[in-house]
């Protein structure tokens, strides 16, 4: 009896249908490439080639198309990439969590001696150098911002308006 309950009728693992013997023997598989696949066919890799320039189609040539209402929508670039929107929706001001990133990410620099864009008054601490280059626009920093439909917003940190 085992421990599922089901008494005595079970499966019978000695004739269960699986025989190791006749598994196999017709069927022979070649695992050498066949010659167009090592001539560079691309068809024979399985590969689909475009009849575009550069291997791409006539429609990904630009970032954007019109959709079928006329509304501009971003398209994957040639590398599977999203383009920045060409039309900025997100708030022109710098987050609390983007100014934080922003200064901890160029006082990182700073100290690794990374070139200081303002005049220095005696600082020393990168932190206060990377504050007082924030506050002079000076910082060179792109901040990166996703939407929820997958595309993003490029800002500058000079463009961006903090406190």
């Amino acid at each position: 009896m085992s421990d599922d309950g089901g008494g005595d009728v079970g499966f019978d693992y000695d004739n269960s249908g699986y025989q190791d013997d006749t598994f196999g023997q017709d069927e022979e598989y070649d695992y050498q490439p066949t010659d167009d696949q090592v001539n560079g066919d691309p068809q024979a890799n399985g590969e689909v080639s475009h009849g575009g320039p550069n291997g791409t189609d006539h429609d990904m040539a630009d970032a954007t198309h019109q959709g079928q209402n006329g509304e501009q929508s971003t398209v994957v670039g040639m590398r599977g990439e999203k383009q920045p929107n060409k039309v900025r929706i997100t708030t022109p001001y710098l987050t609390k969590y983007e100014r934080a990133r922003v200064l901890g990410t160029r006082a990182l620099q700073i100290s690794m001696n990374a070139p200081v864009l303002v005049p220095l008054d005696g600082e020393s601490d990168a932190l206060q150098i990377a504050i007082k280059e924030l506050s002079q626009r000076k910082i060179p920093l792109i901040i990166r911002r996703y939407l929820p439909d997958g595309s993003f917003e490029d800002w500058k940190v000079s463009e961006l308006i903090s406190d």
